[in-house]
Formats: structure tokens, C-alpha cells, sequence
């Protein structure tokens, strides 16, 4: 796959950003962490060349510079809500956050408990985190928050919550979710500072949507794709227009919430910091593009993937029909269809030319078909064929003995699974493990199972779960949609 991107470019620009921002607040800066901390695919399948880990790779240059303050919802862990993309919960997830910066050697120097209101199912959460060592802090719910600007910059208010001192320079303040309460603990800390004559400030870390390109840029219009869910809608920064008569993009939630957070600022420093939204960001991401024309074509890519998942969504009830319909305006606004997908439009025509259901891959510019037949499911002989062509193997080589494949079938069809009796995935994946140790072409297309990584697959018979997650594992981009749909 050709790259669009440029990491290192990239990280330079956007540590240099960041370092300008710590100076400019007499070196104590509260950076609000948004997206992804780690593993951002969306934004490695709309820019290839970023890599999933670019944001920490970026921050490890500044590791002696940071602490991490980490933010979680009271309510949150009492309810046990789940991270929807991973399954987990938001208490679940803090220690996994806490674990890998510890694994990539980041100072975590606190958590903060939002919301709180002394719940007594706290108790476990604050065990754990004393048996880590890891410092906490208790932040409250205000009243009139954030439009009572007077009681919130008050002892009533900010001045209620426990103050954290922080040792460094840069504070990266960051939570497993939404709704964590990550912006009102920086306003918290900015105020107690201020009351212990310490001056501090804020800035806003996002990845997108991108400030300095167009509106209706593809790139932009894949962040809207990705959250439909949240109903954020990109918008001209009205603000950053009125002062500067610039164009900048941000976003609806943004500059709706903008003239308290001014008025916020202005109460706990006594000027005017910042004149717009988008002046709160720091994002460097357009200085790490380097061919805007594959970067607007993976981005219109990544669209009509989102186009498909929430039809599948859509058709699960998992996501509400307006979702669809918002997706489908993007595609409309960008002149775009479901068969410029063409691992899409290869597996339905073929599809409909033999009357039974297909599988197709698109790696390295080649596309891989596989079908439906009494042996395969279409994922799974797509998935093989793949793997020859990956391999340099002729794709008239039958790399799995029929023998074996028979013994897995009936096995399949025992009460034990009680299924249909069909390899999937995972049955081919594993049994090309088994042989790699007898067989060099088992061998071969076991070790280049990696080269699967950011391919394109359709197919016209919907994955089982274990499918959908052992294709997503290898790093394949998937979308999915019943032939006659």
C-alpha cells in the first residue's frame, strides 16, 4: 500500500507545537488528551504512514516532560459501562492504560475519580489503585456546571476538589472514555494552580477533524463517518473567523461549548487566553500529509467502509436507520458509491454470475476471490487463496490434505459444534499452523500471514463472530452485506 503519511515529519511538527505551548504558559501545561491514546486505526487506515502507535511514539520523545493523569467516571464504574470497540469496561480499561504506560515507561502520577459523591462501591477501585501506588483524587459534581461561571471558580466549587501537585512540565490528562470528566479536571487543577500561585494552562490534543483543510475534505468527512454515533458535525469555527478572518474546522460540540469555557478561562486567569476553539488545539496533523490525492482517496475509502458497518449495524439493531442515513449524505456529498469498494463490487459480481455466495481480498492491488462450497465458507477460501498469492503459490495447489480437511468436518458436525460444517477462519488458520511444521508451503503462508495487514475483504454471506474477530486480529479491513440486501 502506497503511503500517504509521513510519521516522522509528523511527530517533529507536532512536539515542536506542543513545546511552544508549554512555554507559552511558563512551563506547566495541561494537555486534555482526545481519540485514542493507543491503537488509533482510524487514523492509520485514513493516512497510511500513520502507524497505530504515531501518538505515543510522538509522546515518548517528551516522556521526561510528562505525567499522566488519568480520569474515570464515578458512575461509570459503578455501572460497569463497557468500551463498545473492545469490550471492556471503563474500570477495566484504566488499568489496562495505566499498565501499558508503565510497559512503554510513562510516569503515571495520578488518577482522578469524577463525579464522585461517596459512593461506598468506590472503595474497590481505590483498594487497587492503593495497592499500585498510585496517587487518586476525589473531583465532585457542581451544581450549574459550566454555566454558573462564580460558583464554579469558587471554594464551593473547583476549590472542593482535591488538588493534585504535579511535578512536570507537561500534564497529559486522558481517560478510557467519553463523559470521563477530563476538561472540567484540567479547569479544576488551572484553578487550584492559580490559588497556590502557580501559573498553568491548557491546551487540546485532537486528531481530528483537521483545522487546517477544507470543510468537506475527505479526511474530514471520515471523522463525521466515524461518529455518526456521537452526532458531531464539523463546522466552520465561527470565532476563529471573527478574530483572525482565517477559515479554521472544528467541530459542532466545540464551538457550542466555547463562550462558557472562555468565560471559565477568564474568571481563574483574568485574561483572555484564547479567541477560538480551534487557538485551544495543538494539532499538527496536516504538516505529516504528503500526498493529499491517495489521502483523500483512503478517506473516501474508509467512508463506504463506515457506510457498511453501520448497515450492518443498522440490520443487527445495534444502530439507529438516521446513522445510515448521515453516511449515505457524506457519499452524496462526495459523489461516491458502495462499488467503489472493489473488493465490493468484485465478490457481488461474481456473486451473481455463479449464484452462490463469494469472499474477496485486495492485497497489494491484486484481487482474491474465494466461494461458498461443502467444504469452505467463502471467507475462509478467500482467506486461503490469499494466502497462496501472498505466498507465490499456484492457486490450483491444494496446500490443506483432503483428508484432514474431512476430519475437521466431521468432527464440526459432532454434537459437540453442532454446525453446519464448513471450515472457517480460524479452522484454516490453524490448520495451516499445524502444517507449517511438515509442509513448506504451510510454512510459507504462515509466515506471511502479516502481509494480510491493512488488506481489503468483502464478503456476500455475513461472518460469524469469531470470523469478524480473527480477520480484524490479522489487521484485515472487513465489510460484510447479504447478496440480495
Amino acid at each position: 500500500m502506497e503511503k500517504c503519511f509521513n510519521k516522522n515529519k509528523y511527530i517533529k511538527s507536532q512536539i515542536t507545537k506542543i513545546n511552544q505551548r508549554i512555554e507559552f504558559f511558563k512551563n506547566k501545561l495541561y494537555l486534555e488528551f482526545g481519540g485514542k491514546l493507543f491503537d488509533d486505526y482510524h487514523a492509520s487506515r485514513v493516512l497510511p504512514g500513520f502507524e497505530p502507535d504515531t501518538k505515543m511514539s510522538m509522546l515518548y520523545k517528551l516522556k521526561e516532560k510528562i505525567e499522566f493523569m488519568i480520569c474515570i467516571n464515578s458512575e461509570d464504574v459503578i455501572s460497569q459501562k463497557i468500551r463498545s470497540d473492545i469490550g471492556i469496561s471503563y474500570e477495566q480499561d484504566l488499568f489496562r492504560l495505566i499498565e501499558k504506560l508503565a510497559k512503554n515507561e510513562f510516569y503515571v502520577g495520578s488518577v482522578v475519580i469524577t463525579h464522585y459523591n461517596n459512593q461506598e462501591k468506590i472503595k474497590s477501585l481505590t483498594n487497587k489503585l492503593d495497592k499500585l501506588k498510585i496517587k487518586y483524587a476525589f473531583h465532585y459534581k457542581i451544581d450549574n456546571y459550566p454555566s454558573d461561571v462564580n460558583y464554579i471558580c469558587s471554594e464551593n466549587g473547583f476549590g472542593k476538589n482535591q488538588y493534585i501537585k504535579t511535578t512536570r512540565e507537561l500534564v497529559v490528562v486522558t481517560a478510557p472514555g467519553p463523559g470521563s470528566g477530563k476538561l472540567a479536571t484540567c479547569l479544576s487543577q488551572i484553578y487550584n494552580d492559580y490559588q497556590n500561585n502557580i501559573k498553568s494552562g491548557y491546551a487540546k490534543f485532537e486528531t481530528f477533524p483537521v483545522w487546517n483543510i477544507e470543510l468537506d475534505n475527505p479526511i474530514n468527512l471520515a471523522y463525521e463517518a466515524a461518529t455518526v454515533n456521537l452526532n458531531d458535525v464539523n463546522m466552520i469555527d465561527p470565532f476563529h473567523y471573527k478574530k483572525y478572518k482565517k477559515i479554521a474546522v472544528n467541530y459542532n460540540r466545540d464551538i457550542e461549548s466555547f463562550p462558557i469555557l472562555q468565560n471559565l478561562f477568564r474568571k481563574i486567569m483574568n485574561q483572555d487566553i484564547y479567541f477560538s476553539p480551534t487557538d485551544m488545539g495543538v494539532n499538527m496533523l496536516k504538516n505529516g500529509i504528503i500526498n493529499n490525492q491517495l489521502a483523500n482517496f483512503y478517506a473516501q475509502q474508509e467512508i463506504i467502509r463506515r457506510y457498511f458497518n453501520i448497515k450492518l449495524e443498522v440490520l443487527k439493531d445495534y444502530s439507529k436507520k438516521d446513522q445510515l442515513e448521515k453516511i449515505q449524505a457524506i457519499m452524496n456529498k462526495l459523489k461516491i458509491k458502495q462499488n467503489y469498494r472493489k473488493v465490493y463490487d468484485y465478490s457481488v459480481q461474481l456473486a451473481n454470475a455463479n449464484k452462490r455466495n463469494y469472499a474477496a481480498f485486495e492485497v497489494d492491488q491484486k484481487l482474491i476471490s474465494g466461494k461458498e462450497s461443502e467444504l469452505f465458507e467463502p471467507s475462509a477460501a478467500a482467506l486461503l487463496n490469499a494466502l497462496k498469492v501472498v505466498s507465490d503459490i499456484d492457486l490450483s495447489v491444494d496446500v490443506l490434505p483432503l483428508e484432514i480437511i474431512n476430519q475437521i468436518l466431521l468432527f464440526k458436525k459432532t454434537d459437540i459444534f453442532n454446525s453446519e460444517g464448513k471450515l472457517k477462519v480460524y479452522d484454516v488458520l490453524t490448520t495451516i499452523a499445524i502444517q507449517a511444521k511438515f509442509d513448506k508451503n504451510c510454512k510459507r503462508m504462515f509466515d506471511n500471514l502479516k502481509k494480510l495487514n491493512n488488506s481489503e475483504f468483502h464478503t456476500t454471506k455475513l461472518l460469524s463472530k469469531s470470523e469478524e474477530e480473527t480477520l480484524k486480529k490479522l489487521g484485515v479491513n472487513i465489510t460484510q452485506e447479504l447478496l440480495n440486501d
